[in-house]
């Protein structure tokens, strides 16, 4: 379970770090801050939530929105991707606890 949490850390960091960006983008949901931040998978689902009440078709063009959607998507799959490798590779195989050196390792064996 320890080990669980430490590895979880870096993924709370960047939860923590999206709902940061929200702020300025809710204040100018127009600017390059708020833009980019929801077109990057890792807080576009927090960021894009804060910027579409301001309009879909005037302060979130179409092309944002889908091309945001379309990362978040690829994202996620190769999220499934990365993390079947390491499972498959680091749990089942050697079933000992991981290390990021050695989940890098994993990942890209062939």
């Amino acid at each position: 379970m320890r080990e669980a949490q430490s590895l979880s850390f870096p993924i709370t960091m960047l939860v923590i770090f999206s709902i940061a960006l929200m702020t300025p983008a809710i204040s100018n949901p127009g600017s390059s801050v708020a833009v980019w931040a929801s077109i990057v998978p890792f807080s576009s689902p927090i960021v894009m939530m804060a910027r579409i009440p301001f309009g879909v078709p005037n302060t979130v063009p179409y092309w944002q929105l889908g091309l945001s959607m379309a990362l978040l998507i690829a994202g996620f799959i190769f999220t499934t991707w990365f993390a079947s490798r390491i499972y498959r590779t680091g749990i089942l195989m050697y079933g000992k606890k991981p290390s990021w050196k050695e989940m890098m390792k994993w990942a890209f064996r062939k």
